[in-house]
C-alpha cells in the first residue's frame, strides 16, 4: 500500500510539474525559444536556402534545422519547397496554392493548412517544383517516411519535462507555423500592409521591424527580390533572419549567393547598353523613386487648391485618390478608381505627362521581342523627351538614369 501511495504521489507530482519543475516564466521562455528556432528553420533553411537558393547552408545548420523541423512541424522539405515555388510561379492566379486574392483572406486564415496539405499531395507539383531538395538516407528513411513521428516525439519530450502543461506547450508549437506563416504571411502578407515596390503581385510588408516571424514580415520586399537572402531593403527596416545568416557566415556555416542589387551612380553620360542593364536590374527601386515624383505632383496640386481656397470637393477627391493610386501599374489600380485617375490627369498636364512617361519607361523591361540595341535607342529618346519636358522632377530623374551603373 505504501508503494502504491508513493507511485501515485510521484505520478501526481510529475503531472503537475514534470521533470524540469519549471516556474511559469521558465515555461514561457522555453516556449518562445523553441518556437523561435522553428521560425528560423522555416525562413533560413526551407525558404531562403532551399526554395530560393539565396544562400548555401553548411552541414551543421542544415542538419540541425532538418531535425528540428521534423520535431516541431512535421513538414517535408520537398513539399514545402514545391508548394512555395509554385506560389511564386503562379502568384495571385487560380493556380496559386494560397492566394487571398483568389481564395479570400478568410480561407487563408481558417483553412490555410488544408490548402497547403492539398497542394503538397499533388505529385505533379512535387515533380515540377520540388527539384534539388535533400534526398539522402535520413531524408528517405526518416524525415519524409515518418514525417509525423517527429512531432509525436516532441509531445513526449514536453510531457516528460513539464508534465500536463507540456501538452499546452506542444499545441502552441504545432500551431505556430500554421498561424504565423500560413495565416499571417500567406494571407495578410498578400492583403494588408505597405509596399516599397510595385511588384507584379499583391504582396505587402506587414511590418518594417521583422523579428517575430524571422524576417518574413517583409513580404513585398521578398516578392520583389525573391532570390535575395536579405529581406530588409530600406534603412528603417530590420530583418532578424538576415542577422542570423550573417552570424552563420562569420562561423563559416553559410555562404550568401545573392542580395538585393544596389544602384550605383556614376558620371552622367549618354544612355548606353550599360545604362540599360543597370536600369533593368534596379527597375523596382527606380520605379519606386518615380512613384514618389507622382505623389509629389499630386501633393503640389492639392496644396495649390488649398492655398487658393478652391472649393471643389470632386476635384479634391480625385487628386487624393490619384496620390494613393496613380504610381501603381494600371492593372493593379481598382476599377472604381479609374475615373478619378482620368480626371486628375485631365486636370493636370504635368501629372498626365508623368504618367505617360512612366508607362513608356516600363516598356524597357516588359517588351521581350525587341533587341537590346532598339531598347537603348528607346531609352535615349525617353531621356531626351524627359529633359526637354520642362518638368524639373522628370529632368532630374532622367539625369539619374543616365548616371546609373551596375
Amino acid at each position: 500500500m505504501d508503494l502504491l501511495t508513493t507511485v501515485r504521489d510521484a505520478l501526481v507530482q510529475w503531472l503537475g510539474s514534470g521533470l524540469a519543475d519549471a516556474s511559469a516564466w521558465q515555461i514561457v521562455a522555453y516556449t518562445l525559444v523553441m518556437t523561435h528556432f522553428t521560425i528560423l528553420g522555416v525562413t533560413i533553411f526551407l525558404h531562403r536556402a532551399q526554395a530560393h537558393r539565396a544562400l548555401d547552408l553548411g552541414p551543421i545548420p542544415s542538419h540541425f534545422f532538418r531535425f528540428w523541423l521534423w520535431l516541431t512541424t512535421g513538414m517535408v522539405t520537398k513539399e514545402f519547397v514545391a508548394v512555395h515555388r509554385k506560389h511564386h510561379a503562379k502568384c495571385e492566379t487560380e493556380d496559386d496554392p494560397h492566394s487571398p486574392q483568389t481564395r479570400g483572406l478568410k480561407a487563408l486564415l481558417l483553412t490555410g493548412v488544408e490548402l497547403y496539405r492539398a497542394e503538397a499531395g499533388n505529385e505533379e507539383t512535387l515533380k515540377k517544383f520540388g527539384v534539388g531538395t535533400p534526398d539522402d538516407w535520413i531524408e528517405r528513411n526518416l524525415y519524409s517516411r515518418y514525417s509525423w513521428q517527429g512531432v509525436g516525439l516532441m509531445m513526449i519530450i514536453n510531457l516528460a519535462l513539464f508534465g500536463s502543461i507540456g501538452l499546452t506547450i506542444w499545441a502552441i508549437q504545432m500551431a505556430w507555423i500554421p498561424v504565423w506563416a500560413t495565416g499571417v504571411i500567406n494571407g495578410i502578407g498578400h492583403y494588408w500592409g505597405y509596399r516599397n515596390f510595385e511588384a507584379p503581385d499583391a504582396s505587402r510588408n506587414v511590418s518594417p521591424w521583422a523579428f517575430w516571424i524571422g524576417g518574413e514580415e517583409l513580404h513585398n520586399n521578398h516578392h520583389t527580390y525573391p532570390t535575395s537572402a536579405k529581406f530588409s531593403v530600406k534603412p528603417y527596416e530590420f530583418d532578424i533572419g538576415w542577422g542570423y545568416i550573417r552570424l552563420f557566415e562569420m562561423l563559416g556555416w553559410a555562404k550568401v549567393r545573392k542580395t538585393v542589387p544596389k544602384l550605383v551612380q556614376g558620371e552622367v553620360k549618354p544612355a548606353d547598353k550599360e545604362t540599360l542593364e543597370a536600369i533593368i536590374a534596379n527597375r523596382y527601386e527606380l520605379m519606386a523613386a518615380y512613384g514618389r515624383n507622382l505623389k509629389s505632383a499630386c501633393a503640389a496640386e492639392l496644396a495649390r487648391m488649398k492655398e487658393q481656397k478652391e472649393q471643389n470637393a470632386a476635384k479634391w477627391a480625385q487628386f487624393k485618390a490619384a496620390q494613393r493610386w496613380l504610381h501603381r501599374d494600371v492593372e493593379n489600380i481598382p476599377a472604381d478608381q479609374h475615373p478619378h485617375m482620368a480626371g486628375a490627369r485631365a486636370d493636370s498636364p504635368v501629372l498626365d505627362k508623368l504618367v505617360t512617361m512612366r508607362e513608356e519607361l516600363r516598356q524597357l523591361w516588359t517588351r521581350t521581342n525587341v533587341s537590346a540595341e532598339q531598347l537603348v535607342a528607346d531609352l535615349q529618346a525617353w531621356c531626351r523627351r524627359a529633359e526637354e519636358s520642362g518638368i524639373a522632377e522628370l529632368r532630374s530623374f532622367s539625369m539619374n538614369l543616365r548616371a546609373a551603373r551596375i
